[in-house]
């Protein structure tokens, strides 16, 4: 069973790594995931109680690091009591006193004493790090060691007894000082990401017995009527029962373009009501609804680590060991080899190595980097379900395309209208319309759709006929009409209509008083920003190519529109996956975007998988990027964002050991110090997880 829990103040990334490893050697743990960016743990158990699930986790917890508390997630609303800004009060406090004990002892002459001095510097010293130093001690004994607490023991204590107490404490001061910011810069990336994408209400103004009183949304029940003023957000996804207005989707959808609604129109949560005041009946409660799905989605997809991830948690286990392995050869060696025997310069260089060594800027500003991107995605309605979604996204070379839904609306609509005089274009749509409005059937409602819209009047029809397989006749304003295919218009002997049938589409011949009158080409239409879309995947480097069970013409006409690469047309869905393969291998990784339920085979089987958000259920649960616009143009944007995330992501492994390596150099020359050195642990991961967030705010 899967669960989730949540281990609050757990931010060390050395001690989430050691107890993620750890809860997977747990008898009965078959996975498990700790996600620094969300503090959430997924972990698949074969223990039922969750209870005894928790005290297992928590003794694990406990013999890592102490103060780490586990609980079952529950989400909090938005209006309960927020975390409380200020942070850990001890450490500012200590940071306070012992910025004060070393200003009075190096930077003035009121303690004149030196004895006074080192006392104060001692109790300084204590006061700042008692913390770091027992956690080193009992990880020690527990056979932990390498992590951040044993780091800075080890060279504040070197420091102290080579003579350099003051330094000590002004790099635990500085160290306390870069962790408190440390934590908060990550706390409120973590945060700015959360807070932007939740769209959930504070309060919903709910009918009862005839009144609007305002209720928490959690407490709302489906089936409820909830009023929605305009300006309002729409809190729960429901249906309008009254009042018609027009809302912006693109909180949600990423839509730029409003969208009018009415009674009886299927709207969803987080959406703005810009308009009119609508009356809503609520169809799901808020766990159900649309604002809450899109925050289990990112919390999710945080969870999914990436192969970037998981090799950078590995590479701090070697890496670490490896530098103190380093600063103990340069503490030793260059004295017994080098004739100077310069015992307390090596010891303090080496010093310095163990100050910088720590990974963690690397291993904290790479999961924040993709949940970052996870973020910006799901602010223009483009919904990764992990990190693994983004990083494969950056080898894809091919995009194949599914044709109705993805790249055309799905809908028929009138394409081209050919009419020969006296007639004219409205003549001809108000005959053909006046016989149409009587079927059912998609390319007569789509004639009858386009009347309307030029605001034609639909005259009535006598005499009306069905020829199955051909089309219908009747009267109308007192000419004979026959609206249908060439069978109709050989079968009525009608003469002039063009001898070559068209490229693409559905034909509709209209003849009147047996005489060819012109011709309406009905076809699925592309989306309004498909050609857009397209060019910018093309730009890209991106390789296109549809997929579709559509007839060669239909599709080879809707391509060339939409300036698509290559066609493979008339396939069943069991043939796209076949293609699927033969496009990988002529151009090497492919993405496949598609939202039919035929569609969910060949989603599964490419390198990563798009669905439609206005498609099946099916195809949306196979995919791994999901598209709540509905368009190219947000298929071509979920590459850019993939991209510049990756590129975020390695930028600060770079920036982090270059950093590193150079403050070493310039340590083996006698440059370096250890107030540069803890610049290059705790200032650089500032600065990983500043540029970290970035992506979450750039516009792209």
């Amino acid at each position: 069973m899967e669960r989730i829990y949540e281990l609050k103040d757990l931010t060390c990334p050395n001690c989430s790594a050691k107890i993620e490893h750890l809860i997977r050697q747990m008898k009965g743990t078959r996975g498990a995931n700790y996600s620094l960016a969300t503090q959430q743990l997924t972990i698949d158990s074969t223990i039922a109680d969750s209870d005894i699930l928790r005290e297992r986790l928590q003794t694990i917890c406990d013999a890592v690091e102490k103060g780490v508390t586990v609980r079952l997630y529950k989400r909090p609303s938005k209006h309960e009591e927020k975390e409380n800004a200020l942070g850990n009060i001890y450490q500012l406090v200590s940071i306070g006193v012992g910025a004060v004990a070393l200003g009075l002892v190096e930077f003035t002459s009121v303690i004149s004493s030196s004895w006074l001095a080192l006392w104060l510097l001692l109790f300084a010293y204590i006061f700042l790090g008692w913390q770091v130093l027992w956690s080193a001690f009992r990880n020690c004994l527990r056979g932990q060691i390498f992590d951040e607490n044993f780091l800075m023991a080890v060279a504040t204590l070197g420091a102290a007894a080579i003579g350099e107490l003051p330094e000590a404490v002004g790099v635990m001061l500085f160290y306390q000082v870069g962790e408190a910011f440390e934590e908060r810069a990550t706390k409120r990336s973590r945060q700015a990401v959360m807070e932007a994408i939740d769209m959930r209400p504070d309060q919903v103004r709910c009918f009862s017995n005839g009144q609007v009183s305002l209720m928490a949304p959690e407490d709302v029940k489906v089936g409820a009527l909830v009023e929605v003023r305009v300006g309002d957000r729409i809190p729960l996804d429901g249906v309008v029962v009254e009042g018609q207005s027009r809302i912006d989707t693109a909180p949600v959808t990423g839509e730029p373009v409003p969208v009018a609604v009415e009674k009886g129109s299927q709207v969803i949560s987080g959406c703005v009501n810009e308009a009119g005041r609508l009356v809503i009946k609520v169809e799901k409660a808020l766990e159900d609804s649309m604002v809450s799905r899109i925050l289990d989605a990112v919390e999710q997809a945080a969870a999914n680590k990436p192969t970037m991830d998981r090799f950078i948690t590995r590479f701090a286990r070697i890496y670490t060991p490896i530098v103190v392995g380093l600063a103990a050869f340069v503490a030793v060696v260059p004295s017994l080899v080098f004739p100077t025997h310069d015992w307390w310069y090596w010891i303090y260089t080496a010093l310095t190595f163990l100050v910088v060594s720590c990974p963690c800027a690397i291993v904290i500003s790479v999961p924040l980097s993709f949940f970052a991107g996870i973020g910006a995605g799901s602010k223009q309605g483009i919904l990764f379900k992990g990190g693994l979604s983004i990083e494969a996204m950056k080898a894809i070379k091919a995009l194949a395309l599914d044709k109705t839904g993805t790249v055309t609306t799905g809908n028929f609509a009138v394409q081209t209208i050919q009419y020969v005089p006296p007639f004219d274009e409205l003549m001809l749509i108000k005959y053909a319309a006046a016989l149409e409005v009587q079927s059912s059937h998609p390319i007569a409602q789509s004639i009858v759709s386009y009347a309307t819209q030029k605001g034609l009047f639909i005259s009535g029809v006598k005499a009306l006929q069905e020829l199955s397989g051909r089309g219908l006749t009747g009267q109308v304003d007192g000419h004979d009409v026959a609206v249908g295919n060439r069978k109709l218009m050989q079968y009525l002997q009608v003469v002039g209509y063009p001898q070559e049938e068209p490229a693409y589409g559905s034909e509709v011949i209209v003849a009147v008083d047996n005489r060819y009158a012109g011709q309406i080409i009905i076809a699925d239409a592309l989306k309004e920003d498909t050609i857009a879309g397209v060019k910018a995947l093309r730009k890209q480097g991106l390789e296109t190519v549809m997929l579709t069970g559509d007839a060669w013409a239909n599709a080879n006409y809707m391509a060339d529109k939409a300036g698509i690469n290559t066609v493979r047309a008339e396939l069943l869905p069991t043939d796209k996956v076949g293609e699927m393969a033969a496009i990988r291998r002529e151009f090497g990784p492919v993405m496949f975007v598609g939202d039919g339920i035929n569609d969910a085979p060949v989603l599964a089987g490419a390198d990563v998988g798009g669905a439609m958000g206005s498609g099946a259920d099916a195809a949306i649960e196979a995919a791994d990027v999901v598209y709540m616009r509905s368009s190219i143009a947000s298929v071509a944007q979920s590459f850019r964002i993939a991209r510049a995330t990756m590129k975020i992501a390695w930028q600060n492994v770079i920036f982090a050991i270059a950093v590193k390596v150079i403050i070493m150099i310039m340590g083996l020359a006698g440059f370096a110090n250890m107030w540069l050195a803890v610049f290059g642990d705790t200032g650089v991961t500032i600065l990983c997880v500043a540029n970290a967030i970035r992506i979450f705010y750039k516009k792209i």
